[in-house]
């Protein structure tokens, strides 16, 4: 009898396609996935665009908590036992595509297919160490600094060693609530960066390299450029 060979399993490929307790639904700018207090039953992937986490405290205050692009998972809160939703996610851009896993689901794929394990326990890890980056930069940068940093990530930089242009378009009140400061702040920095040629700002924001320097280390001709800009 001849021996049954099992077909290869590809992650990617299985989060793209529709199946038993899996969807995938096309999103517009600004509708909402899921919102805070929500049941939690589903983890969410995204194919294509982004989604914007915000968090509305008890006394109404609302706050950017993150902002994700293609090939990041969220939600993923209720594998861990939260029975209710932390925070509402909508989507930053027309045209979001996400995959929208059952619990169910979730977890047998993770015990069945070590090729998802591995895919998801990637995201995972490198999501928990930008939530220890994001606490240190809160605590110990200054808000030009938090800045420098969120521009450099949302330009994805280190991904292929250059920053890209940032996709979509990002207010300075956005801006501003993702590094806990005022807009006029983030007008302030924006401006200076600009100056100094560290990046362009015209409707929409591409970041220089040269914007590096602002989160490691200060160097002695940024100062003077920095003394010259003051001056003015």
């Amino acid at each position: 009898m001849r021996k049954r060979v099992r077909t290869k399993f590809d992650p990617k490929t299985f989060l793209a396609k529709v199946g038993d307790g899996k969807t995938v639904t096309k999103y517009r700018k600004d509708q909402i996935v899921f919102s805070q207090g929500e049941l939690a039953d589903a983890v969410f992937y995204i194919q294509q665009g982004e989604v914007k986490l915000t968090v509305v405290s008890e006394q109404g205050k609302e706050a950017v908590v993150a902002i994700v692009g293609p090939g990041h998972f969220f939600g993923e809160g209720c594998l861990n036992g939260h029975p209710l939703r932390i925070a509402t996610t909508r989507a930053a851009d027309d045209g979001c595509v996400i995959t929208r896993l059952e619990k169910a689901v979730m977890l047998a794929t993770i015990h069945k297919e070590p090729e998802f394990s591995e895919l998801f326990m990637s995201y995972l890890l490198t999501r928990n160490s930008r939530i220890e980056e994001d606490l240190i930069d809160q605590l110990f940068n200054s808000s030009e600094k938090r800045l420098a940093r969120l521009l450099l990530l949302l330009a994805n930089f280190g991904k292929e060693g250059r920053p890209e242009p940032i996709v979509g378009k990002y207010s300075q009140e956005t801006l501003a609530e993702m590094i806990g400061t005022t807009r006029s702040r983030v007008s302030f920095f924006m401006n200076k960066f600009r100056k100094l040629g560290f990046i362009e700002y015209n409707g929409k924001i591409e970041v220089h390299k040269s914007l590096l320097n602002m989160v490691l280390h200060e160097k002695p001709e940024i100062k003077a450029k920095d003394e010259a800009i003051d001056a003015e």
